[in-house]
């Protein structure tokens, strides 16, 4: 639950934040009118998430074993894919985000009023997708239980809060360090998902090797047990990882990392010309 909740408050934080951008952005400028045109395109991109969610599911269910696991597994991968693109964007993104935001909000509202529900359904649309294919991912993965969706909405729910805090000013956080914190747990978080998305598609007969485990723990870590179901909860981790898992999962992690951790470049000084 641990894994999904900080997805969940990550996903939702960002959205949130846009709302409260755009909200902010419309009262401080004296555009009150325009508000119920960007909730209307918040409903849109949250019904929009909703049906995306449901009818993934719907469309699993009606397919045979090797389809589901394929269908799975596939989706796991586009939603690492999400959640690494998620993480990179945001850190350099993070502190032109405001700016970026009133800007086409801006022009939206020059254009017209549908321009404005169109701009804030796009804005609030993107974090709703991929939330959820992630839910969808994180809930195949914990075998259909309600474990997962259970953290998305409790991670939601603290994100809603937290924006509306930092929109009523009476919270100041510091979102480059916690882009950076949830950035580096996330990676992990993506890399359990990855192995699963993996495993999946051995049992679809996709990938091989779904027999050459590279370990097997399940004596000392029993899938039932509660720490084994923490494991599980956070990091997607599995007893009986096959060779396959855990090269994806190494590679990634490592990969990932590294490219997490380089600092970022700062453009380099002009030099000042002589006269």
């Amino acid at each position: 639950m641990f894994g999904n909740a900080l997805i969940g408050l990550r996903e939702g934080l960002e959205a949130a934040l846009v709302v409260a951008i755009l909200v902010a952005f419309l009262v401080r400028t004296g555009r009150r009118a325009e508000l119920p045109r960007v909730w209307l395109g918040v409903g849109l991109a949250v019904a929009v998430s909703i049906g995306v969610t449901l009818g993934l599911t719907l469309t699993r269910q009606a397919l045979t074993f090797e389809a589901q696991e394929a269908l799975g597994g596939s989706l796991s991968i586009v939603a690492v894919g999400f959640v690494t693109w998620m993480i990179f964007w945001m850190r350099s993104h993070g502190r032109t985000l405001s700016a970026e935001l009133e800007g086409r909000l801006d022009a939206a509202v020059a254009m017209g009023p549908w321009a404005v529900v169109v701009m804030a359904a796009l804005a609030v649309g993107r974090e709703g997708l991929e939330t959820a294919v992630l839910l969808f991912a994180a809930a195949q993965a914990a075998g259909g239980t309600a474990g997962p969706l259970a953290g998305f909405l409790i991670g939601l729910a603290v994100a809603v809060v937290i924006a509306y805090l930092i929109y009523r000013g009476a919270l100041r956080l510091d979102l480059g360090r916690f882009f950076t914190v949830t950035g580096f747990l996330l990676i992990f978080v993506a890399a359990g998902i990855l192995a699963y998305g993996v495993h999946d598609l051995q049992e679809a007969g996709i990938l091989p090797g779904l027999t050459t485990l590279a370990f097997d723990v399940s004596a000392a870590v029993p899938p039932d047990s509660w720490y084994g179901t923490l494991l599980k909860g956070i990091f997607n981790f599995s007893p009986r990882t096959t060779v396959l898992e855990a090269v994806v999962w190494t590679v990634y992690v490592v990969v990932v990392l590294a490219l997490f951790l380089r600092p970022a470049r700062r453009p380099a000084r002009r030099a000042p010309t002589t006269p």
